[in-house]
This record gives structure tokens, sequence and C-alpha cells, in this order.
């Protein structure tokens, strides 16, 4: 068993963090607790209470789907992206009321992702209002939006 990490390893580890952040240097998002954990020569858990403490002070923000990101430029996880992206085809009229929406394997191959997250996608927008199902035949663009 390896031996434990001094005290307050964790804030030393967030704080070389915090300043890579200020520098630029996770624009893409920030390395997985293994990368940062190998790095650092610590246990994950230490790794962890390091991210913890960024994402309370506002550094960085976990996105579903996605990872660890640098908070002022989070990315929506993908589920989200789909969503925005039919709330605007449906307000500009790409997709008017009444209108079929593609199936969830068109709108997978189209997305480049997993039918179950074109799935959640759109659940939410049935669930706002959006859309609406008709079983057996398919999902339609509501007139109420």
């Amino acid at each position: 068993m390896s031996e434990p990490s001094p005290r307050g390893t964790y804030l030393v580890i967030s704080e070389t963090l915090r300043t890579r952040i200020a520098e630029g240097a996770y624009t893409e998002g920030l390395p997985s607790e293994a990368e940062i954990g190998r790095e650092f020569g610590v246990a994950r858990t230490t790794v962890r209470r390091a991210l913890r403490a960024l994402e309370e002070s506002g550094d960085i923000a976990t996105v579903a789907g996605v990872g660890r990101q640098v908070a002022a430029v989070a990315r929506l996880a993908p589920y989200e992206q789909i969503m925005k992206d039919l709330q605007k085809r449906i307000r500009e009229g790409v997709l008017p009321a009444g209108a079929r929406l593609p199936s969830e394997a068109e709108l997978a191959q189209t997305y480049g992702v997993a039918r179950g997250t074109v799935r959640r996608a759109v659940r939410e927008l049935e669930t706002a209002g959006y859309v609406r199902a008709q079983h057996g035949v398919g999902r339609f663009v509501s007139s109420t939006h």
C-alpha cells in the first residue's frame, strides 16, 4: 500500500490546476482523474478533493457526457446541444408545427451520437411541450411553440 499524501496536498494540486486554467492550458477540458493522479503521484481520492475544490470555487464544471471543463467555456452536454438545435429549428420554422421529427436513428447519425442521447433530448423537448409523441407513428412538432 502506498504512503498517504501529506495533509493539504489536494490544495497544492488545485492551485496548480487553477494556475494552468488561468494560463489557458485546458481549452479542451481537464485531464482525467487518473492522468492527474499519475502526474502528481497521488491517489484518486486526493485528485477528487482537488477537483471538488475547483468546482466549489466555480473554476471548473462537470458536464454530463463531456467531462470536467473550465467553467467559463463549459460546453453543453450532447443531449442539451441537440435540444437547443431542435428548438432553434422549431422557432425558425425549419421544423414547422405538425412536422414529423426525423427518427431517432436519423438524428443519432446526423449528430454523431448514440440513440439514447437523442432519446433523452427528444424526451426533454416533449416535457417542455415542443414535441408530442403519437404512439406507433412518430414524434411531431407541437403547435403550441
